[in-house]
């Protein structure tokens, strides 16, 4: 198991580009490295958190709140317009789980981890990925792609657009247009033991409201693995950048 002093090397080892914060100068992102997670598959804790995820996403919209004009999922709405990718097409990961979550079938049931992370991201209106740390490669990065990057896809090796935001490690990009599509090399699984959780926002979502999704990500992951480590960082533009 990774000890605490190698988890926070990884999340200040972390990187965000400047060309990505031109496009949004209130970006921030908190990064959370986790080990000693005791593996499952989706049990009856997690359905549970899905469940009230999916109430607080209809009390959202009870108002006659159309999804696309939440002001959380609007913002990433025009920032996916910002650097060509249409929102119709590409969603952002708290669009598409708040999409499923009014509608008939619900949020997906995955895997524990899935749902947990997943489960956070609904309920505190924040995009949440995960990745597997024992699949990745190096630190993370997020940047402006050049079009040649390698994305690993059920179907086989894709690239992104150029000028797309993608997080990538030195395997290639591990989730497409910032937030919407992960690659399957990373993706968490029953056994995953170990994950880096990536959490985005802009405004509205300002760093108190990022910090109380992330306390209670890790709040919820403890569950079940009580020797869980975990190292946190947030990057924003006043943090430095890459250039």
């Amino acid at each position: 198991m990774r000890s605490i002093t190698e988890l926070q090397r990884i999340v200040d080892s972390a990187t965000v580009a400047k060309t990505v914060f031109e496009l949004r100068p209130d970006y921030l992102a908190l990064l959370i490295a986790v080990d000693g997670i005791t593996p499952s598959p989706s049990d009856s804790s997690s359905d549970q958190h899905l469940q009230t995820a999916e109430l607080a996403a209809k009390a959202r919209v009870s108002t006659s709140t159309v999804v696309t004009e939440i002001p959380a999922i609007k913002a990433w709405r025009d920032t996916y317009k910002s650097f060509g990718a249409k929102p119709k097409k590409y969603q952002s990961s708290i669009e598409a789980l708040t999409r499923r979550a009014v509608a008939g079938g619900g949020l997906p049931r995955v895997n524990r981890l899935t749902d947990i992370y997943n489960s956070v991201s609904v309920q505190c209106n924040v995009c949440v990925g995960g990745e597997d740390l024992d699949a990745y490669i190096g630190f993370p990065r997020l940047m402006r792609a050049t079009g040649d990057e390698k994305f690993e896809t059920k179907a086989g090796d894709e690239k992104p657009e150029k000028g797309e935001v993608v997080w990538c490690d030195e395997g290639g990009v591990t989730c497409r247009n910032w937030n919407w599509r992960q690659c399957v090399r990373t993706q968490l699984k029953e056994d995953t033991g170990a994950a880096l959780f990536i959490l985005d926002a802009l405004s509205p979502i300002d760093r108190g409201l990022l910090e109380v999704a992330g306390e209670e990500l890790v709040k919820r992951l403890r569950e079940g693995s009580e020797g869980l480590v975990v190292a946190k960082r947030v990057i924003g533009v006043e943090d430095g950048v890459d250039a």
